[in-house]
């Protein structure tokens, strides 16, 4: 043990922060930072409330006097809990939040100084778009862009600034955020879904997504994190030899949480609650220093928020404890990485989970059709999808350690797949019996018994139904919830436009209606057999069997991106009017850059680590042994070649990475560059940890500089 870095482990663990426990508190102070309908009615008068609520019921603008009034109860409320400045607080490109202060004082024309907070105010702001990135959309001249008040999603107070969740545009009106993209999938997955809900249930209004997220992170001592410049500077650990001890006891799974952890854990849920993020679960993951929480179910959009404000306090409250939370997707190699795997479903307004299965027939009937819809718009969009997904961290972790595969498929389990079978290939005319069960019977067309949680688990399924939802898990840990989920939301909007279209078109000949959505939904389970795919996703035999089916093998990130552009993708975002195809343009430009951008910092501080730490340590140690070679033996001199074959080595591929790297950086190309990063450069990066990570396992000890991995990995 390097008892140095055991001794910083020690001295913060002996500063424990006290915390009161939330169980019994919680409901006092769940969302009292936030403004809830509760709140406004303290705030706002009843009139204006009504105004307020039926312009976002109606997705129209508030007019000014009825803007004034809110933007004034608004400010008191926060001023109440100590605000003094507010803020738009919104999602660029960088995959994160970001905000600009402004405080609530103001002046008059005699520059007296005045409390002032307007309507319009409340409704835009406008921060410099220039320095955020765009892909092109914006030049560093044309710096203007607009954030935009999200209604619905309630503002919060964070410290001294009331929040106010926005949208960021430019100045020609282009997206320039997640949230933007996420709330027109929003509208059109509604206006779709309520469209074909109306075949079965004539009262149902709106529909809307909903979303459980579920995140994934590592702990690991700030003073050993602070010791580990790879750590600090991109999130993960650039070498490092695995642990004799790691994940293969399958002991942390579940395990007892230690105390340390226990108080974060619990200072956290008390700063999530009183922002009203409901969490409800936490555990130990399966990795050591691996640790996961969930809410309850949110309506899309705003889970998105909360994911993205959880995040943000995770960093705040780790640090109080002396801890840094890794939100990286592969920070440790060797062992599980940390994904956010995506529970989600869709709701009508009239309480119907439309992925649950129902209580008769004809609930069952709907459940299959919008089900099988989801199938057909993930086989038709399977590399979109995973371009959706697809970062330079997550490269790291799809595919290793219990991850999903690059490859999108669907499980679905046993009894699902029989139904969908039977479904395919009886007649209309005819009842169906599913395991002998019991026969049902609705005029053409038959839906069997369908049980809840029917299903088993696949950990290798990236995309997997899981009783009454779909489970999207190979999102990454630090990822946006708003990718994933609006490439999903439009692409089973687009799907359920053209199922209904299609029922509608045999209904105008004559044909019944249910005998119409049968014939239609024996059509689409038969178009969405190769998405589905119930064994091992991480057997080379199911790679070969889904290049055959059609699906989307490619591995190479920056090829991935290349789905955004896709003929069927650019029509997608087009028909649906969620992106422009300029808007699909900039955010591959933007995800190429960021791709470059992170590998170009590994590949420096990889090459840095190495002369400034590995070398003099190895060095050191080199002399060491020689300073006794009148002492030598034959196991001697083969440890002394050893040792130097590996330093030859590092010191080789150090040099050849750098320049590749500077080859790859004096090409214009934003995706050839990307290409050039993870075809030359990243295999020199593997190169060179191979070698230093056995140079680990002989150096002395007390020479190396580094924390190890037995070090880092586990918390007393």
């Amino acid at each position: 043990m390097n008892y140095r870095f055991e001794s910083l482990r020690e001295a913060h663990s002996h500063r424990p922060v006290e915390v009161t426990v939330p169980s019994a508190q919680a409901k006092v102070f769940y969302a009292q930072s936030v403004f809830t309908p509760d709140k406004m009615h303290e705030y706002i008068s009843e009139n204006i409330l009504d105004e307020l609520f039926d312009a976002i019921q109606e997705q129209r603008p508030l007019s000014r006097d009825i803007a004034n009034s809110v933007a004034i109860g608004m400010k008191c409320w926060a001023q109440d809990l100590g605000a003094t400045h507010y803020t738009h607080w919104f999602q660029p490109l960088t995959g994160g939040t970001a905000e600009k202060h402004d405080t609530f004082i103001d002046f008059d024309r005699t520059g007296k100084m005045i409390d002032d907070f307007s309507g319009d105010e409340l409704y835009q702001q406008e921060p410099d778009a220039s320095s955020f990135p765009s892909g092109g959309l914006r030049n560093t001249f044309e710096a203007r862009g607009y954030t935009a008040w999200d209604p619905t999603s309630p503002v919060f107070v964070v410290g001294d600034r009331l929040c106010i969740p926005s949208v960021f545009v430019a100045y020609t009106g282009e997206a320039l955020d997640y949230k933007t993209p996420l709330l027109r999938s929003v509208d059109k997955l509604n206006k779709a879904a309520v469209n074909l809900c109306r075949l079965f249930d004539k009262t149902v209004r709106s529909v809307h997504a909903n979303l459980g997220w579920e995140q994934e992170y590592f702990l690991v001592d700030e003073a050993l994190y602070n010791a580990r410049p790879d750590l600090a500077l991109t999130g993960r650990t650039l070498m490092g030899h695995p642990s004799s001890k790691s994940q293969q006891l399958d002991d942390h799974y579940f395990g007892n949480i230690p105390e340390r952890v226990i108080r974060f854990m619990t200072d956290l849920e008390v700063e999530a609650l009183k922002l009203g993020i409901p969490i409800k679960t936490r555990h130990n993951e399966v990795a050591p220093n691996q640790f996961e929480l969930a809410p309850i179910f949110e309506e899309v959009n705003l889970a998105s928020d909360h994911n993205l404000l959880l995040m943000t306090v995770m960093k705040k409250v780790a640090r109080r404890h002396h801890f840094r939370v890794l939100l990286h997707e592969k920070p440790f190699a060797g062992i599980n990485g940390s994904g956010k795997h995506c529970n989600w479903s869709i709701a009508t307004d009239t309480g119907i989970n439309l992925l649950a299965p129902g209580k008769n027939p004809y609930q069952n009937l709907q459940f299959v059709t919008f089900l099988v819809n989801v199938l057909a718009a993930v086989r038709r969009h399977n590399g979109l999808l995973k371009a959706s997904i697809s970062s330079a961290t997550n490269a790291h972790r799809l595919g290793a350690n219990e991850a999903p595969p690059a490859i999108i498929s669907v499980f679905l389990g046993k009894q699902l797949s029989e139904v969908l079978d039977s479904l395919e290939k009886a007649p209309a005319e005819k009842a169906i019996i599913i395991n002998a069960k019991k026969e049902v019977k609705l005029g053409a067309v038959t839906v069997p018994e369908i049980l809840l949680d029917n299903t088993d688990r696949n950990r290798t399924s990236p995309f997997a139904f899981t009783g009454n939802r779909f489970e999207f898990r190979a999102v990454g840990s630090s990822a946006n919830c708003g990718a994933p989920m609006f490439a999903l939301n439009t692409a089973v909007a687009d799907q359920l436009t053209a199922f209904a279209a299609e029922i509608n078109a045999l209904m105008d000949k004559g044909v019944a209606k249910e005998k119409a959505i049968f014939q239609v939904l024996q059509k689409t389970i038969r178009y969405c057999r190769p998405i589905l795919f119930e064994g091992n996703g991480y057997s080379e035999e199911w790679k070969e069997e889904a290049a055959q089916r059609g699906l989307d093998t490619e591995v190479a990130v920056p090829l991935i991106i290349d789905r955004y552009l896709s003929q069927e993708s650019v029509a997608l975002f087009e028909r649906t009017g969620v992106l422009s195809t300029k808007e699909l343009i900039s955010r591959c430009e933007v995800k190429w850059a960021n791709y470059n951008g992170k590998i170009q910092i590994e590949s420096r501080l990889l090459g840095d680590l190495a002369r400034n730490h590995i070398v003099p340590a190895v060095n050191r140690y080199l002399n060491t042994l020689l300073d006794h070679a009148e002492h030598k033996i034959g196991v001697f001199d083969e440890t002394v070649q050893t040792i130097v074959d590996h330093l030859h080595e590092v010191m080789v591929h150090v040099d050849k990475m750098a320049t590749l790297r500077a080859k790859a950086n004096d090409i214009t190309s934003q995706r050839e560059q990307a290409i050039a990063y993870h075809d030359n450069v990243l295999p020199e990066m593997e190169i060179v940890r191979k070698h230093v990570d056995e140079l680990e396992m002989i150096v002395d000890d007390e020479l190396w500089t580094l924390p190890k991995y037995r070090e880092l990995l586990f918390i007393h």
